[in-house]
């Protein structure tokens, strides 16, 4: 399915959009029950608003959004988005906040999630200018490399395919090969930017129109890294995914950076690129869905062709 296929106004959708015709998984199910449970809360009625790489529930009887790990291999991920909470409050960041009083993550036997207070979209639609304003203010703070780890992207994809699910073996070979030639390629790149604390997957989908402005959300990739990364994101939904052109220009110029005018920007692409086409790799059984766009985008990929337009995995 091509992007031509979703309306641009689908791909700006509001990130706690609940998916009424979204069924419920019984792992995940069972997991939302025991982790609530352990905390007290009743996981009955909750609607399951989001389903790529975590299971994301909006509760009924309070407002707290909770954030459920099904991967193991994205159990670490949890632990960051707790750590990055409290860096970016304690810096004043603006920001989705964890629900106070509770020790997170939460385990509960194999699962492990965490915990937000639920922010209404009841602000204007936050653009890309807003995501440009909030990364700039977030990179101008102090490094922190006693709180979050370095950016390691290959790392992160190599988890994936090593936790991958009923995917074709040649597929898999092609991907770690894929692997191999970008990691190579990442290590000649020179960086014009300095090093800073980074979102790492910064996207206009993660960020909420609060009632009191734009915030962050999705924080479970916060790490020690290169801004260009942040500023990727938006410049290749623009080439694949067929965001609106000014998307991009309104990121260059509340940021002060055009990431497409340097020329490491092809090799950061393709890394983007590869990362969100490998993030549903360890839910394909569970999320059978999302595997006849994974194989769209496993073609254009391997046939070189950067023209072809992707749709968001739903």
């Amino acid at each position: 399915m091509a992007a031509g296929d979703v309306g641009v106004e689908n791909m700006r959708m509001k990130t706690y959009q609940v998916q009424q015709d979204q069924s419920v998984p019984p792992e995940l199910e069972l997991a939302l029950t025991e982790i609530c449970e352990t905390v007290g809360l009743n996981p009955r009625g909750a609607r399951l608003i989001r389903f790529i790489n975590n299971g994301v529930f909006l509760l009924r009887d309070e407002p707290v959004i909770v954030r459920v790990v099904l991967s193991s291999s994205f159990a670490h991920r949890a632990r960051t988005a707790v750590e990055a909470a409290h860096w970016l409050a304690m810096h004043g960041v603006p920001a989705v906040r964890l629900l106070p009083g509770v020790e997170q993550p939460v385990h509960s036997g194999a699962h492990c999630g965490t915990l937000w207070q639920f922010v209404p979209e009841e602000g204007r639609v936050p653009g890309s200018a807003d995501l440009g304003n909030l990364l700039r203010q977030m990179h101008s703070q102090p490094l922190a490399e006693e709180t979050f780890k370095p950016w390691k992207p290959m790392a992160d994809i190599r988890r994936r395919l090593n936790d991958a699910v009923d995917i074709d073996p040649e597929d898999h070979a092609f991907l770690q090969q894929r692997c191999d030639y970008l990691e190579e390629q990442l290590d000649e790149l020179e960086f014009p930017l300095s090093p800073a604390v980074i979102h790492a997957d910064a996207h206009l989908g993660n960020v909420i129109g609060g009632p009191d402005g734009p915030l962050l959300c999705d924080l479970d990739s916060l790490c020690i890294g290169q801004p260009e990364w942040d500023l990727t994101p938006i410049a290749v939904g623009s080439l694949r995914m067929g965001y609106p052109a000014e998307w991009h220009r309104e990121l260059a110029d509340a940021y002060g950076f055009d990431i497409t005018s340097w020329e490491g920007f092809p090799v950061l692409r393709e890394l983007r690129e590869l990362k969100i086409t490998t993030g549903v790799l360890p839910i394909l059984r569970t999320n059978p869905g999302v595997r006849e766009q994974l194989s769209w985008r496993l073609r254009t990929i391997r046939e070189g062709d950067l023209d072809t337009q992707w749709a968001p995995y739903s």
